[in-house]
């Protein structure tokens, strides 16, 4: 009964819009999980609609994803009486390159009279698609007289291109109109505030992480010395990352930090660091493919070391460490993107 009640509590944003609207973009950047698609972790709520808690454990807001309004007749009222049972806030997603919005108008011009306009956010996405600045203001009016017109109001709105997860554009306007759509979104911007300023931090520490990547990838490719030289470049990178954060690690800060990433982590990190070492010795064909897939795996291991280093510094700094699901996801991401980042230079 209580989870019941807490589901019932979240705040809500309901996404509206037609499908390739960026419906799944602005739930990425808002979440920060770049894994998440509309299907992908939702659960079916009415006949046409869906609905993704974030996160998993302990959720703080919901998103609502009307999947029925690209369908031929598609009646919103099911999806409205729904919404209605919560407090939630309309976020109306529209592409600045599309002109075609009918059924998103029709939709609107349903549901206008039950939600109040103070909840409503027009959310004009990819507005970068269009290069000339003229041709894509008119585009934008055309679509705001639209979106309005089938209100029967004017609507806040804001311009927003996602396709660079890293550097979105239109993040601070989207912040702002969240906290005051809803008041419970003040908690989740400050979290969009928070991982926004950490990923400007470690783009600054980036190149130092490869480099140290780069050096303990070079000592890995030599029969035993891997063994001594990885462990000891991963901990010199780790007391230049804690200076750089204006931190410092103590035995019990390092053993707490390994802790995080999980008991398995150490054990599984030694056994596969002696592994390779045993591989390389091998007569010629374990020093050839050996030697390479252990650098392979050291520069990985090393790089993704260092990203989490990263992320576990500076939310100590701020008093909000992650949890330590959140940071071994954060690793195995880290280790997964730079492996198949380097596979694509080589392939290159």
């Amino acid at each position: 009964m209580t989870a019941d009640k807490t589901r019932i509590a979240l705040p809500t944003l309901w996404l509206l819009g037609k499908t390739g609207a960026g419906k799944s973009s602005l739930i990425r950047h808002i979440t920060g999980n770049e894994r998440i698609t509309i299907g992908n972790g939702f659960r079916p709520c009415t006949t046409t609609s869906e609905a993704y808690d974030y996160p998993d454990n302990n959720p703080w807001v919901r998103f609502l994803d009307t999947r029925g309004l690209d369908e031929a007749n598609y009646d919103p009222e099911e999806d409205l009486s729904y919404c209605q049972a919560q407090s939630h806030a309309l976020l109306i997603c529209a592409r600045i390159d599309d002109p075609e919005q009918s059924t998103l108008i029709e939709a609107l011009k349903r549901i206008r009279k039950k939600i109040p306009t103070k909840s409503v956010l027009v959310i004009h996405t990819a507005s970068e698609q269009i290069t000339n600045l003229s041709e894509r203001q008119r585009a934008h009016q055309y679509q705001l007289q639209q979106i309005e017109e089938a209100w029967g109001d004017s609507l806040p709105y804001i311009l927003m291109d996602l396709a660079n997860f890293n550097a979105p554009i239109g993040a601070e306007s989207l912040q702002q109109q969240l906290i005051e759509l809803l008041p419970a979104a003040a908690h989740l911007s400050e979290k969009l505030r928070l991982r926004e300023e950490e990923q400007l931090t470690f783009n600054q520490h980036k190149s130092l992480i490869k480099r140290y990547a780069t050096a303990a990838a070079a000592t890995d490719t030599l029969p035993i010395v891997g063994f001594i030289t990885v462990p000891s470049i991963q901990a010199t990178l780790l007391n230049k990352l804690a200076k750089a954060y204006e931190l410092q690690w103590s035995r019990k800060d390092l053993s707490a930090f390994v802790g995080t990433l999980g008991t398995g982590f150490g054990i599984q990190y030694a056994s596969h660091l002696g592994l390779r070492q045993l591989v390389k010795l091998l007569p010629v064909y374990g020093q050839t493919l050996g030697s390479a897939g252990a650098a392979a795996v050291s520069f990985a291991t090393t790089y993704a070391i260092g990203r989490v280093a990263c992320l576990y510094l500076y939310y100590q700094r701020h008093q909000t460490p992650l949890s330590p699901e959140e940071l071994q996801k954060q690793y195995r991401q880290a280790f997964t993107t730079i492996r198949l980042e380097k596979i694509d230079e080589q392939n290159h």
